[in-house]
């Protein structure tokens, strides 16, 4: 067999394996918004490294550091579902548009309060929930836009190149933001955030005007965006006139409906038991000082960490969307999260809490080869948890059950940390981590056992 036989053989394979690109080569309104959140969600993780950096610089404490996520969690909680509403009500582009502005301000201020050295606690407190509040409106409106730019068949494709451009975010931007934080301080890294944020704002503003739809309203695009269609081409719709009612009335109507769809519900409780049972995030900062030893570089490493294993996943997810039975993968994927998390605890009780002048590299290897098999196991989850949203879900529902998703995504988190950050103070944050892996284990099961249906979910034939 000659070489270009071996190399022509070679090509389906590769595609069969390698992330499936097909959106972004038929929508640009989705390949812009692609690249354009990919650069601003770098910068947002030199913000999170830093802002937890310098909560523990001042404080010396990890419970401080998990505080942050009260500070975080209760706007996120009061408007993320509000804003799923507002979502649902008005059109996606000006609302994702007005969020972002706000999300650039925060972050502004953040530089500002670091430049001028405030050193205040509380004032880092009370902009991380700004930043929230901002947030619980931006995302909603970002993620319900997805599938009015691709079609239906591509959206777990669509669904792993967001893990992918999430994942490589999450895994240069904690390395250069503990860069960053450790020679330049905290000022530089939250002013490098305000500006690639700019890469967002106008992938947003570039996006074709999206109004809300009713049920049924949605139809296959009359023309395939990139073959032929406009630039700015979306799922087509009924241009129906639509009451906009925005109100706590319009948010129970979305919690009412998520209790008629079971899949869907049982999608954000074992992800919320992965999260507030075995996020480690919390533990990273004491893990570089105390155990490992490297400070701030540990702490961005074993962060990178984690997501190198999110973007090995994204990158070969071809056989993703070929997969049927989306919820049984779901639930294995999260039980490889638990036994992960569990095993990152036992490398920390080997290593022991000496507090190492050095860095233990053989440590450091073994943690970061932990973290990484659970950040793959969530990638996958995350695609499917985020797909099965869309598919089992309406458009006119679709904002509001987006916001009940945000609030348990990045609040399930927020609250973990305060969980772990408690269990840490209490009995050491090797013990937490291995602890919180095992229990994250059985309470998934069990929510399976009582929605056992999640686990025939078909791909082929969607139920809510």
């Amino acid at each position: 067999m000659g070489r270009c036989e071996v190399a022509s053989s070679l090509v389906p394979r590769l595609d069969g394996i390698l992330a499936d690109t097909t959106p972004l080569r038929v929508s640009p309104p989705f390949r812009r918004l692609w690249w354009g959140l990919g650069i601003s969600n770098l910068g947002s993780q030199l913000t999170v490294v830093a802002v937890g950096l310098q909560v523990y610089a001042l404080t010396g404490s990890t419970l401080a550091v998990g505080v942050l996520g009260i500070f975080a969690l209760v706007p996120l909680v009061a408007l993320g579902l509000y804003g799923g509403a507002l979502v649902d009500a008005y059109d996606r582009r000006k609302v994702a548009l007005l969020a972002s502005w706000a999300l650039w301000v925060v972050t502004g201020l953040l530089a500002l309060q670091a430049w001028l050295d405030v050193g205040s606690v509380g004032v880092l407190y009370g902009l991380v929930a700004l930043q929230s509040a901002a947030f619980a409106i931006n995302n909603p409106a970002r993620s319900a836009i997805i599938p009015r730019l691709v079609e239906p068949r591509l959206l777990p494709a669509a669904n792993a190149l967001q893990t992918i451009s999430w994942s490589i975010a999450l895994t240069v931007g904690p390395l250069l933001g503990a860069f960053l934080v450790a020679l330049w301080g905290y000022g530089i890294a939250y002013t490098i955030d305000a500006v690639l944020f700019a890469a967002a704002l106008w992938a947003v503003w570039r996006l074709p005007s999206i109004p809300p739809v009713l049920t049924g309203d949605v139809s296959e695009p009359a023309s395939t965006p990139g073959h032929g269609g406009s630039d700015n081409s979306v799922i087509a719709i009924d241009d129906a006139p639509r009451r906009k009612v925005v109100g706590i009335s319009s948010v129970v109507d979305g919690l009412r409906y998520l209790a008629t769809r079971p899949n869907v519900r049982t999608t954000f409780l074992v992800d919320l038991a992965a999260m507030i049972l075995a996020f480690p995030r919390v533990l990273l900062p004491a893990v570089g000082v105390l155990f490992i030893g490297g400070g701030e570089t540990t702490t961005g490493i074993l962060s990178a960490a984690f997501a190198v294993g999110a973007v090995l996943a994204g990158v070969f997810s071809g056989a993703l969307s070929r997969v049927r039975w989306q919820g049984l993968v779901i639930a294995w994927a999260i039980t490889a999260w638990g036994l992960s998390i569990a095993a990152f605890g036992a490398v920390l009780l080997l290593v022991g809490s000496t507090n190492p002048p050095q860095m233990l590299v053989g440590g450091l290897v073994a943690a970061c080869v932990a973290l990484a098999l659970a950040g793959a196991s969530d990638a996958v989850s995350a695609v499917f948890r985020q797909t099965i949203l869309q598919t089992a879900t309406p458009d006119d529902m679709r904002g509001r059950l987006q916001g009940v998703f945000i609030v348990v995504v990045a609040g399930g988190p927020r609250l973990g940390e305060v969980v772990l950050g408690a269990q840490a103070s209490w009995f050491g944050e090797a013990w937490a981590a291995v602890a919180g892996g095992l229990a994250c284990i059985v309470v998934v099961w069990l929510i399976l056992r009582a929605q056992p249906r999640f686990l025939k979910y078909d791909a082929l034939h969607p139920e809510p």
